[in-house]
């Protein structure tokens, strides 16, 4: 079993490889929403491990040398996949994604070794057996003693139907701190709910943030006392492969570079526009390819309005 070096963040959840066909041909990217949050995160400075599930072939290799140049611990605390998940990606011209996954979740309960000052799950792996219970157990074990984020990613052909999905995704955002999802996530889990009221019903069950991104319409953070939009960064779309993992590994930086801040408008303003803007260099080039820290920093200092000092002062 691979073991931990006490990484400040953990990440839980599946890595696959994205096989995106284009009219140019076809072409392999590391991929996984949990694996692309921890990439991304991992890249802006903070130690990251993943604890994943890959085979012990190509693909698998592609996945674990992608984590291992950005610097993601790789756990595997499972034998090795019969093979690497995937993904194929069919991208229309607006760069816009259409997946059809062939993704293995078979990881086994184990208690962590440590608790990182914050665990990071969601996608798939929250979901679908034989892994979703150990996922729920870590989120257990972390409950009031890490910061908790979840990003469900909603994907209706790789989870169980939407009564026990919604209930495993209530479970999970009564004990997280932060939930993130994007508004057809909230659709599908709430359908017939304006993004207001799920986010409104979503902090009842617990978190003290929420966050429904619109893709280029912004997203909207609520917390108990504030709701503000942030609108997005403007950008040319190669894809959107990886914006919504990147704008969350963003979105938990910020939130690790002050831990106490309270969710009030002006500290969601700057978490927001930190976020947006990896997300917009996200999907300006091509696969899940989220920004290293000095590019979030240029990008933000030429966006920051004029006599504006909303942009963050982000650690190196």
């Amino acid at each position: 079993m691979t073991t931990a070096r006490s990484a400040e963040a953990l990440v839980i959840g599946e890595s696959l490889i994205d096989i995106v066909t284009t009219s140019s041909g076809t072409h392999e990217y590391p991929g996984g929403s949990p694996a692309n949050v921890a990439y991304g995160l991992s890249k802006l400075g903070t130690e990251t491990a993943l604890w994943t599930a890959l085979g012990d072939d190509r693909l698998g290799a592609i996945v674990r040398a992608h984590l291992d140049s950005a610097g993601v611990e790789v756990l595997e605390w499972a034998k090795p996949l019969t093979s690497t998940s995937t993904a194929n990606v069919q991208l229309a011209d607006d760069g816009s994604a259409e997946y059809e996954f062939s993704v293995d979740w078979s990881i086994q309960e184990v208690n962590l070794p440590w608790l990182p000052s914050l665990l990071h799950i969601g996608s798939a792996a929250a979901f679908t057996d034989p892994g979703c219970q150990a996922v729920e157990n870590a989120v257990l074990q972390c409950a009031g003693k890490s910061i908790v984020t979840f990003d469900p990613n909603i994907r209706p052909e790789l989870i169980p139907p939407h009564r026990e999905s919604l209930a495993a995704f209530e479970r999970i955002a009564a004990m997280a701190n932060v939930v993130k999802l994007s508004d057809e996530d909230a659709h599908w889990l709430f359908p017939g709910r304006s993004n207001s009221e799920v986010a409104e019903h979503i902090l009842t069950l617990g978190p003290d943030l929420v966050v429904i991104t619109r893709g280029a319409l912004g997203a909207m953070l609520t917390s108990a006392d504030t709701a503000i939009m942030v609108p997005p960064v403007p950008t040319t779309v190669a894809d959107t492969i990886g914006a919504g993992d990147s704008y969350m590994a963003a979105l938990i930086f910020s939130i690790l570079a002050a831990p106490d801040a309270a969710y009030g408008a002006v500290s969601l303003e700057r978490m927001g526009r930190v976020a947006a803007a990896a997300a917009a260099i996200t999907v300006g080039r091509s696969g899940a390819n989220p920004p290293f820290l000095a590019e979030l920093e240029e990008v933000l200092i030429q966006q920051r309005p004029t006599g504006s000092s909303l942009t963050p002062s982000l650690p190196h």
